[in-house]
């Protein structure tokens, strides 16, 4: 199988189910920007120390794919593959790995700037590309039926890569960067 195929060097892709689209279309700008957050991750994943970290981060870009595929899947031409689904139990899995790393941590007592470490700040760059994934893929669910639990995931993915920079620059013995609300 060849890498290139040529079939888009005139602009347009298809998605699963054969519509052939704009590569501008809303659809590939959600899951593109998906697959922008993944590839983050990776880099993410370079500079985490604990393995407990490394393993979830590595399951979480393993659901990233269904998430992308949910969103490349034209749904009037094709049912949805069993492995494109996001379920409960994986938005569930975030939330309880949320509560764990924040069992972790100092409470919470001010607005926190990205930074700290330099895997802090991938992750803070991590968290921000996956609310913009978030903000695409809401757009397209003004035109199409995207899953609640789809949404509800990348929700609380940003959610868990928030608290995520906190514990990384807790475990690289950096300092949170505190907002200075004063801005003298």
């Amino acid at each position: 199988m060849k890498i290139y195929t040529k079939t888009g060097d005139k602009g347009t892709t298809s998605l699963v189910g054969g519509t052939r689209v704009p590569k501008t279309h809303i659809r590939l700008e959600a899951y593109g920007t998906v697959d922008e957050l993944n590839s983050n991750l990776g880099l993410l994943i370079t500079y985490l120390l604990d393995g407990k970290d490394k393993d979830f981060l590595q399951q979480v870009q393993d659901r990233l794919f269904a998430v992308g595929s949910h969103l490349a899947t034209d749904r009037e031409k094709m049912e949805l593959k069993e492995a494109s689904i996001i379920s409960s139990e994986q938005v569930e899995m975030v939330e309880r790995e949320i509560d764990r790393l924040d069992t972790l941590l100092p409470p919470l007592s001010a607005f926190i700037l990205p930074g700290g470490s330099r895997g802090a700040a991938v992750c803070h760059v991590c968290r921000t590309v996956c609310r913009r994934a978030e903000r695409r893929i809401l757009a397209l669910a003004e035109q199409v039926e995207i899953a609640s639990e789809l949404l509800a995931y990348v929700n609380r993915l940003s959610d868990y890569l928030f608290v995520l920079s906190r514990k990384m620059n807790q475990d690289d013995k950096k300092g949170e960067i505190f907002w200075n609300n004063s801005c003298k």
